[in-house]
C-alpha cells in the first residue's frame, strides 16, 4: 500500500521532555502514548525507541525549544520541516504538519536542530543558527526521527520557543531536572545558595516559560476545532 493510499495515523506517541508538557498534552490527546525524556541524552534515546514498538502509528515530538533565530520571540510556535541531527536531515510527514498546524498564520516551518547537550549560552545558540540555519533547538526530536526512521514510522514536531535565541540561562537550568523529568528542588536550592546571582536569570526563564505555554494552550485550544486535528487527537 502506498503512502497516498494509506489510513490516516490515530495512535500517536508522544515524546515529551519534561513531566509538564507531558501533563499539557495529555490534555489534548487523552489516549496517547506519552513519555518523558527527562531533557537527557539517555531518557530520549530510551523513550524514542520504547513509543516505536509500542504499537503506535506514528511519533511526535512535543514541548519546549531553545530559539536559535533571533527573529523569534519566545511563544513561537514551531511545526518544522525537517529535523536536522547529527548532520543528517529527517524529513517530517507532511499530513502529521497538516494535522498539526503547519502553514497556519503564525507558524514557522524550516528547520528544527537536534541537540544531544543542554545549550544555555547566548553565544552557542548564535554559533548553532550560523552553522545551521535553523529555527530553534531541542534535545528530543532527533532520537523520536531516528526512531521513526528504523520503525518505518511518519513523525512530526510541535514546540514552542521558550528561552529566546539572545537570552543565556543560569547553570542552574541544565542541572536540576530528574532523571523523570520533574524538578530536584534539593538540586536547585543547594545551587542558589552556592550562586545565589542565578535567581534573575532563572526569573527570566520563569517569565519566557509562561509565555510558551501560554501561547501552545491557545493554540491547542484553536486546533481542536479543526476536524483533521480533532479526529487525530481522539
Amino acid at each position: 500500500m502506498t503512502r497516498s493510499t494509506q489510513v490516516a495515523p490515530g495512535r500517536p506517541g508522544i515524546l515529551v521532555g519534561l513531566k509538564a508538557e507531558s501533563r499539557l498534552i495529555r490534555q489534548v490527546f487523552p489516549h496517547a502514548a506519552i513519555a518523558a525524556s527527562g531533557a537527557t541524552r539517555t531518557g530520549a534515546q530510551r523513550e524514542a525507541a520504547r513509543l516505536a514498538a509500542c504499537g503506535a502509528d506514528c511519533l511526535l515530538s512535543f514541548g519546549l525549544a531553545a530559539g536559535l533565530d533571533p527573529a523569534f520571540p519566545p511563544g513561537t510556535l514551531i511545526v518544522p520541516e525537517r529535523v536536522m541531527a547529527w548532520g543528517t536531515p529527517y524529513v517530517c510527514d507532511p499530513t502529521l504538519r497538516h494535522i498539526l498546524g503547519a502553514g497556519q498564520p503564525d507558524v514557522q516551518g524550516k528547520s528544527l536542530l537536534h541537540s544531544d547537550t543542554v545549550v544555555l549560552d547566548a553565544a552557542e545558540k548564535a554559533r548553532l543558527f550560523a552553522a545551521s540555519q535553523c529555527t530553534a533547538l531541542d534535545m528530543e526530536s532527533g532520537f523520536l526521527a531516528r526512531a521513526a526512521e528504523e520503525a518505518g514510522l511518519q513523525f512530526a514536531v510541535l514546540r514552542v520557543v521558550c528561552d529566546p535565541a539572545g537570552r543565556s540561562l543560569p547553570p542552574v537550568a541544565g542541572t536540576v531536572l530528574s532523571p523523570d523529568g520533574g524538578l530536584n528542588i534539593r538540586a536547585l536550592l543547594g545551587s542558589l545558595l552556592r550562586h545565589p546571582g542565578q535567581i534573575s536569570g532563572l526569573i527570566g526563564l520563569g517569565k519566557d516559560a509562561g509565555r510558551a505555554r501560554t501561547a501552545m494552550l491557545t493554540f491547542l485550544e484553536q486546533q481542536r476545532t479543526r476536524p483533521a486535528f480533532a479526529r487525530f487527537a481522539n
